[in-house]
């Protein structure tokens, strides 16, 4: 059985939920253009390619699953191209990843909406990038056709 986004955010703690919420709040606020599901049961948002998600600690892969080692830093924030983005604040942490950068939150105290918002329009522009890049390859291949 699968469970909706408001289902999924109603079994976390009382802790995780609000933080969950004003992330959420700012991703659809921020990302109006983005389609938001679950992926690997936890909150993504996509356009033209993954952009960002929420991952809250108590939200496992399977039941048998043990607490990850990020299970201690609270909800997960990540960007899935943040390795893309100019992180100058470095608050995007790659943590030996390649590509998907995170900022963790353990309080909303922790959520600075002004930058949380300025990550996301960079992130927006980059995901439009992405979608500039395949009108023009695709442009590329009609003019070589012809």
């Amino acid at each position: 059985m699968s469970k909706s986004l408001n289902e999924l955010i109603l079994e976390l703690p009382r802790e995780e939920q609000v933080i969950v919420k004003k992330l959420r709040s700012l991703v659809l606020e921020c990302l109006p253009k983005a389609t938001e599901k679950l992926s690997y049961g936890a909150p993504f948002y996509t356009r033209n390619r993954m952009i960002c998600f929420i991952w809250p600690p108590s939200l496992y892969w399977s039941p048998k699953q043990k607490p990850g080692k990020h299970h201690d830093k609270g909800v997960s924030f990540g960007f899935c191209y943040g390795n893309l983005m100019s992180n100058e604040s470095g608050v995007l942490l790659s943590e030996g990843r390649k590509q998907v950068y995170c900022m963790y939150f353990k309080s909303l105290k922790e959520i600075d909406e002004a930058l949380i918002r300025s990550l996301l329009f960079e992130a927006e522009m980059l995901d439009e990038s992405f979608a500039r890049k395949k009108k023009s390859t695709r442009l590329v291949v009609k003019k070589s056709k012809l």
